[in-house]
């Protein structure tokens, strides 16, 4: 843009542009210093020579170089061109021009092309990194997997208002049902409910409890968590029919929910009792006060409950423990 030509090199560290002035012929000589390169200081002085020996001999009557390092390690850089006035470091993390008080303070205009230029990248990449930031930031504070199941929860309850008994006799969970060999039970009674303050108690806690440990977890782990409370809150009640005898017909997402809430209980146990506006103690009586509620009422599968909250606090206390080794071994 500056109406400068490159000129060909067969080393792809190294590249020249030249410009023709009244005077004479400006060149810049650019070295790529950040790919493990490495010439010594008589190197660097020779490699100046042979440009202007090359410029002299096509009959160049006055010859300016100005070398250009592009590097990440600035010391390395000012090494090597420390005793050359016509030279100038480009940080190439920091986006900056370096001029020591030793080298020329400009070089037809070079220099404030140079930091504008810099200026202008360092500003379009730090912006872009902050809108990516800002975005998956957004995307995380909502909470993609927990607001995606209370819509399938909701969704599924309304096809339900519409087609009576047919769900619920196809994907109730029982244990009589199971041992006849209908395991996709174990999924489906999840993601049914029995009337509308079922589902809004449950969805309410899914949603805000969910959110939190959605946003520590990862979507991922985060809903491989709740698929697996809910399995073993049907599994946990399998066990108790069999042991009772009293079988029965179950629907909820309540095993789930209690292993979201277990979660979230180990989650303000390893921050030190404390996780955004909910304590250890708050959470474990919450926990404690809905389990009292579902022992004290009739026709709610407490089982299930007691299942879920363990699954849920067990798996967490392995995706925790994932996450530091982790951590350790990227450090």
């Amino acid at each position: 843009m500056q109406g400068y030509d490159k000129l060909p090199s067969n080393l792809p560290e190294f590249n020249f542009y030249c410009h023709r002035e009244v005077q004479g012929i400006n060149v810049l000589h650019v070295i790529d210093y950040r790919q493990g390169l490495y010439i010594s200081g008589d190197q660097y002085a020779h490699l100046k020579e042979k440009i202007a020996e090359f410029f002299s001999l096509r009959g160049e009557p006055e010859i300016h170089v100005m070398t250009l390092i592009l590097c990440e390690d600035t010391e390395k850089a000012r090494r090597l061109c420390e005793q050359d006035t016509f030279c100038w470091i480009i940080d190439a993390r920091a986006f900056r021009l370096i001029v020591h008080e030793t080298q020329t303070a400009d070089f037809y205009g070079w220099k404030g092309i140079l930091e504008e230029y810099l200026f202008a990248v360092s500003k379009e990449i730090t912006g872009t990194a902050a809108d990516e930031n800002e975005i998956k930031e957004k995307l995380q504070s909502l909470a993609p997997v927990s607001i995606s199941l209370v819509a399938v929860n909701v969704i599924v309850f309304l096809i339900c208002t519409f087609t009576g008994d047919l769900l619920y006799n196809k994907g109730a969970f029982g244990v009589t049902e199971l041992l006849r060999g209908e395991v996709h039970r174990l999924f489906t009674s999840m993601f049914l409910h029995g009337s509308v303050q079922h589902l809004f108690s449950n969805m309410i806690v899914l949603y805000y409890v969910g959110a939190m440990v959605e946003r520590e977890f990862g979507p991922f782990p985060y809903a491989v968590l709740y698929l697996l409370s809910g399995l073993a809150g049907n599994i946990f009640s399998a066990g108790y029919e069999l042991m009772t005898g009293n079988f029965g017909s179950s629907v909820g997402a309540s095993g789930a929910v209690f292993g979201v809430e277990g979660a979230l209980l180990l989650l303000v146990m390893l921050h030190r009792g404390r996780l955004s506006t909910m304590t250890a103690g708050r959470v474990a009586f919450a926990i404690a006060f809905s389990l009292y509620c579902g022992f004290t009422s009739v026709g709610v599968n407490n089982a299930a409950h007691v299942g879920g909250v363990l699954m849920g606090f067990f798996t967490a206390a392995i995706v925790a423990a994932a996450k530091k080794w982790n951590k350790a071994e990227s450090f």
